[in-house]
């Protein structure tokens, strides 16, 4: 028997009895070990925790295997807490620190059975678009080392693409679960605002921060969804909301379903060659049964702008917190100012700073009203203009980025380049709505391309039930890169 990649197959081989946790663990750091050199996706793999926590739950019998996650390893972010494991944010400011305790998300896949098997590279503090921004190292996509993996998430994208573990934890700010997933060519679903507890993930964003999955399959993400999500009273944010659809069996019709295209999703300003891959996916849903349709949204062209001015405010606040007293390494100076001062000079990387001095600036006085002030009102009419839409329609679906993976360095001296690499993902981040990235086709170069797929707030199972149903019927099938096929040879 291969070894099957998928999230629910491995699970149901393990409560089958066909499969131990241990051997999918070992085969899991034997797929790290080999693809690691090539990838670079992880900061930190915990082999010996893993390996104990696959005893543990064979230790337990029939105890805990209807678990949603048995015996599946995930990997997770590294600005999400693990007790035991370090946590860098991929920054030189955190070096050192091992969280005292495990993020919500960590205690739910425990509790379902899931087994941590490390933690991935990111983009320093979540900010930046191909994981070139790491303190650490930098990630390569799995369909080229040349090739950048995307970001924030990039190290989850690589390895849930390269097909080294079935699910991964991501963070979603303005993108970064969706951008790096439609790049690499894996599934990444940003749920609804507030669905998943933050508690245990490092802040960048308050108010757009949300956690979620990434996998090889929409039903591997969906999965991890249903075991991640729910209220958790120590998140102000969290919401309190009834069980809803079990979104682990998700149904596959689309009859009658209205999908919304956006003509600002689909100007000059996305690649060509990506334009006619979402078009001929669109033509593959309309043959599924639903109905497509153009829309209008004028206000997604000032949401880069919206977002670079809330987000940078919200972090410069945020990131306060880091100067060398409670966390990581100190940096003495002459008196206590000079010594945050030097902590933060040396232990923030180029872009981290940039986006603290802008946000400071927009909330300085004088300019708080003319700058963030105004982008807060302009989120506001954004997230109207979402509710407008979803009236007309009940899915939105477009490119996930204007453009597809491009070179290591390629873009790094520009930050203004690299920021409109977000322009798409960002609006759904703005009004708190679910996304998913779907594959669904190759550019010249072994490019991946994503197809996203737009829900109104609380509709993460009919954005979960559209992706699915898309990604069986798909004419192309899967995209796996050639690397991962060598993976079953011993």
């Amino acid at each position: 028997m291969s070894f099957p990649f998928s999230a629910d197959r491995i699970a149901g081989l393990c409560r089958s009895g066909q499969l131990s946790p241990l051997e999918v663990v070992n085969e899991t750091l034997r797929r790290i070990e080999r693809l690691e050199p090539r990838i670079e996706a992880f900061l930190h793999v915990d082999s010996r925790g893993a390996r104990a926590r696959a005893r543990k739950l064979e230790g337990a019998g029939s105890a805990g295997k209807d678990g949603l996650l048995y015996g599946v390893p995930v990997a997770v972010k590294d600005n999400i807490c693990v007790k035991g494991m370090p946590q860098t944010c991929a920054s030189r400011i955190l070096d050192g620190y091992q969280p005292p305790y495990d993020a919500f998300v960590v205690e739910r896949i425990e509790a379902q059975g899931g087994i941590v098997v490390g933690k991935t590279n990111m983009d320093e503090f979540g900010m930046g678009s191909s994981t070139e921004h790491s303190a650490v190292k930098k990630s390569f996509n799995p369909w080229g080392r040349k090739l950048i993996p995307g970001g924030s998430s990039g190290g989850s994208a690589a390895a849930v693409a390269a097909r080294v573990v079935p699910l991964a934890l991501g963070s979603d700010t303005g993108g970064s679960i969706r951008q790096p997933a439609a790049m690499c060519g894996a599934v990444g679903f940003k749920p609804t605002y507030g669905t998943v507890s933050r508690f245990g993930l490092t802040a960048f964003a308050s108010s757009l921060d949300q956690i979620g999955p990434m996998a090889a399959d929409v039903r591997g993400a969906a999965l991890l969804f249903e075991a991640i999500r729910g209220h958790d009273p120590r998140d102000s944010t969290s919401l309190s909301l009834p069980a809803g659809d079990d979104l682990s069996r998700l149904p596959d019709d689309l009859d009658g379903l209205r999908i919304g295209v956006p003509a600002q999703y689909m100007d000059d300003r996305i690649d060509a060659g990506i334009t006619g891959l979402i078009r001929g996916s669109l033509g593959e849903l309309e043959e599924m049964g639903a109905s497509i349709r153009e829309i209008d949204m004028p206000l997604t062209g000032h949401a880069i702008a919206v977002y670079y001015l809330v987000a940078t405010a919200e972090a410069s606040s945020n990131l306060a917190r880091y100067d060398g007293v409670r966390f990581g390494p100190r940096r003495e100076g002459d008196d206590v100012e000079a010594s945050y001062a030097a902590t933060r000079n040396q232990g923030f990387g180029a872009e981290v700073k940039r986006r603290i001095m802008l946000g400071t600036f927009a909330l300085s006085a004088g300019y708080h009203e003319d700058w963030y002030m105004k982008a807060l009102k302009v989120r506001r009419m954004i997230r109207d203009e979402f509710r407008r839409a979803f009236r007309e329609v009940d899915l939105i679906a477009g490119p996930v980025s204007p453009l597809p993976a491009f070179e290591v360095d390629e873009r790094i001296a520009d930050p203004l380049a690299m920021y409109l690499t977000d322009s798409l993902t960002v609006p759904a981040s703005l009004a708190g709505l679910p996304a998913v990235s779907l594959p669904c086709g190759l550019l010249e170069g072994r490019k991946p391309v994503g197809l996203q797929v737009i829900g109104p707030a609380l509709k993460d199972g009919l954005v979960l039930q559209a992706a699915r149903a898309f990604e069986k019927n798909r004419k192309g099938g899967a995209l796996i890169p050639p690397l991962a096929d060598a993976l079953d040879e011993r």
